[in-house]
C-alpha cells in the first residue's frame, strides 16, 4: 500500500451465487486495483452494470469479496484489510474511517429527520445538542424546510429524503467518503450545494470515492476517473 494512500485495492474480485437457478455463479469484477489519496475525487465510470456500485458496496463492506484486498489505512496503525470480511472490523472501520452516501436513505422508521442527520456525531461521542445543532444547519444549507425537522423522512418526497441522506453522511469528518450519485434526486440549486460541499471535504483532505452519472456534478468534483469496464468480469468472460 503507497504511504500516501488511505485506501488501495489490490486483485478484488467479486460474483454473486444464484442459488434459485442451481447455484449458476453470476461474475462482477475481477482484478480490480486502484488506491485513493486524501483529497482525490475518484470517480468510477462506465455503462450502468459494469460493476461501480458493486465496487462501492465491497469498500463499505456490505458485499464479501471472493479475492484479494481492501486495506484501509487508519493512522499510525498498519492499514487493515476490510476485505478480510471480519464483523467487528468493518463497523469499526465504518464509525472511524468511512463514510457513505448511498442512493436510497434507509432510516429507522418514526424517527425525526434531524436525529437522523445527527445520529453519526452521536455514536462517536457528540453531545446531543451539539450533534442537533450541526445537523440542522446542514439541512439549512440544503433547503430542507424547518417544518420537516422533526417529522420522519419516510414521509417526504425522494429530493428531501436524498437531502437528509446527504447531510447525514457529510456530518462526520471521515477521512474516507463514498458517494453513490448523491444528487441523483436534486434540483439545480442544491446540486450545485453539493458541489460545494464536496470540494469543502476535498480541500480538508477528505479522499472521495464516487459514482456520478450527473455529468456536470462529475466534471466539478472529480480529480481523477477509473474506467470500471476494465475491470468488468462479464466482459472477460
Amino acid at each position: 500500500m503507497p504511504e500516501d494512500a488511505v485506501l488501495s485495492l489490490r486483485d478484488v474480485a467479486k460474483s454473486f451465487t444464484m442459488h434459485l437457478r442451481g447455484g449458476l455463479r453470476l461474475p462482477v469484477v475481477d482484478h480490480v486495483a486502484f488506491d485513493l489519496k486524501p483529497g482525490e475525487c475518484v470517480v468510477l465510470g462506465g455503462p450502468s452494470g459494469i460493476g461501480k456500485s458493486s465496487i462501492l458496496r465491497m469498500v463499505y463492506g456490505n458485499y464479501a469479496i471472493d479475492r484479494g484486498t481492501i486495506l484501509v489505512q487508519t493512522g499510525a496503525e498498519e492499514p487493515q484489510d476490510l476485505g478480510s470480511g471480519d464483523p467487528h472490523l468493518i463497523l469499526t472501520l465504518r464509525r472511524s474511517a468511512i463514510g457513505y452516501v448511498s442512493q436510497f436513505l434507509r432510516a429507522v422508521p418514526r424517527v425525526a429527520a434531524l436525529d437522523v442527520v445527527a445520529e453519526p456525531l452521536v455514536e462517536r461521542g457528540v453531545d446531543r445538542g451539539e450533534a442537533q445543532a450541526r445537523a440542522a444547519a446542514l439541512l439549512h444549507r440544503l433547503h430542507l424546510p424547518e417544518a420537516l425537522f422533526s417529522l420522519p423522512p419516510a414521509t417526504f418526497s425522494g429530493g428531501e429524503k436524498q437531502r437528509v441522506n446527504i447531510a447525514r453522511g457529510f456530518i462526520t469528518d471521515h477521512p474516507i467518503l463514498l458517494l453513490d450519485e448523491p444528487t441523483a434526486s436534486l434540483d439545480p440549486v442544491n446540486r450545485d450545494v453539493v458541489i460545494g460541499m464536496i470540494r469543502e471535504k476535498l480541500d480538508g483532505g477528505t479522499a472521495i470515492l464516487g459514482i456520478f452519472h450527473d455529468l456536470p456534478v462529475r466534471d466539478a468534483v472529480a480529480t481523477r476517473t477509473i474506467d470500471v469496464t476494465g475491470f468488468s468480469a462479464r466482459r472477460a468472460a
